[in-house]
C-alpha cells in the first residue's frame, strides 16, 4: 500500500446506521476520556509514551512504553518492508512510533474522530504514516492489504473477537499476522466479576450505558486460531517482576 507525502485524513463511508452508531459511541467516549483525565495536549501526545511523573496515568504509560519497546523491536527483526495496520489507534503515538521502524509504511484507523484529526495534525510531518477514520470490524476496501494488523488497548471495544479475527484474516497479506497487546484476556470463570466491576467502574463516572460499548473476551476464545501468546502475564516470572504488566501479548499468523 502506497502513502501519500504526508499524514493525512482520510475517510472510509460507512452505511447510515453504523455511522450514527459510530458517532454516538464517540460523544460518550470523549467525555470519559476527559473525566479520566486521558485526553493529552498536542504536545503531549508528541511525546507520548513519555509523560511527567506527576501524571495521573505514569505507571500505566510505563507499561506502554515497555509494551511499544518489545513490539518495534519484533518487527525491525524481520528486516522486511512492512504494511502495518494500527486498529483504534487514538491519537496515533503508537502508530507513528511504529512508522520509525525501517521499512514500516503505517496506517492508524479509528471511529474517533476527535483524537483521530489531532493525531493527523500532530504527526502531519511523517512521510511513512497516514490516518484513516473507519472501522476494522466493518471491513476495508477490497484493495487493502497488511502484513500486520495490531489491536493495542483496544480489542475491548469489538464485541465479537472471532469475528474480528475473520475479518482481519482477510486483509492479510500471505503470512501476515494480527498482534493484540494491552488489552486484557480472562478466564472463563473471571469473567461475570469483570463485567460486574466494569458496570460499577462506569456507574461511578455517571455513564453507565458505556460498560455496553466495554467487551470482556476469554483467552479460550483464541484456540480457533493459529496463535502464539508471545508474553503471558499468568506465568511465575511476571506475576512477580518489579515492572508487572497485567497484559497478554498474542500473535495470530495466517
Amino acid at each position: 500500500m502506497s502513502l501519500p507525502d504526508s499524514s493525512i485524513l482520510t475517510n472510509i463511508n460507512f452505511e447510515g446506521s453504523a455511522k450514527q452508531r459510530n458517532l454516538l459511541f464517540e460523544k460518550k467516549y470523549i467525555t470519559v476520556r476527559q473525566i479520566e483525565n486521558r485526553l493529552y495536549s498536542d504536545e503531549e501526545v508528541e511525546r507520548l509514551p513519555d509523560i511527567k511523573s506527576s501524571h495521573t496515568h505514569y505507571h500505566e504509560w510505563r507499561i506502554r512504553k515497555r509494551s511499544m519497546q518489545r513490539l518495534t523491536g519484533y518487527f525491525a527483526a524481520k528486516k522486511k518492508r512492512l504494511d502495518i495496520l494500527d486498529a483504534g489507534c487514538g491519537n496515533g503515538w503508537l502508530a507513528h512510533a511504529l512508522s520509525r521502524i525501517p521499512g514500516a509504511e503505517v496506517t492508524g484507523m479509528d471511529v474517533n474522530f476527535t483524537e483521530l484529526q489531532q493525531a493527523a495534525r500532530v504527526f502531519n510531518h511523517n512521510q511513512h504514516l497516514r490516518f484513516v477514520y473507519g472501522d476494522v470490524s466493518e471491513g476495508l476496501p477490497a484493495a487493502s492489504k497488511f502484513d500486520i494488523i495490531l489491536f493495542a488497548a483496544s480489542i475491548q471495544y469489538f464485541r465479537s473477537l472471532r469475528k474480528l479475527i475473520h475479518t482481519c484474516m482477510q486483509q492479510l497479506n500471505a503470512n501476515g499476522e494480527i498482534h493484540i497487546i494491552d488489552s486484557h484476556f480472562y478466564r472463563q470463570i473471571e469473567l461475570e466479576a469483570a463485567r460486574r466491576r466494569t458496570e460499577e467502574y462506569y456507574f461511578s463516572l455517571g455513564f453507565p450505558e458505556m460498560s455496553e460499548y466495554y467487551h470482556h473476551h476469554c483467552i479460550n476464545e483464541l484456540q480457533a486460531f493459529n496463535h502464539t501468546i508471545l508474553r503471558n502475564p499468568r506465568f511465575m516470572f511476571h506475576r512477580f517482576s518489579a515492572n508487572k504488566n497485567p497484559f497478554y501479548w498474542v500473535c495470530i499468523k495466517k
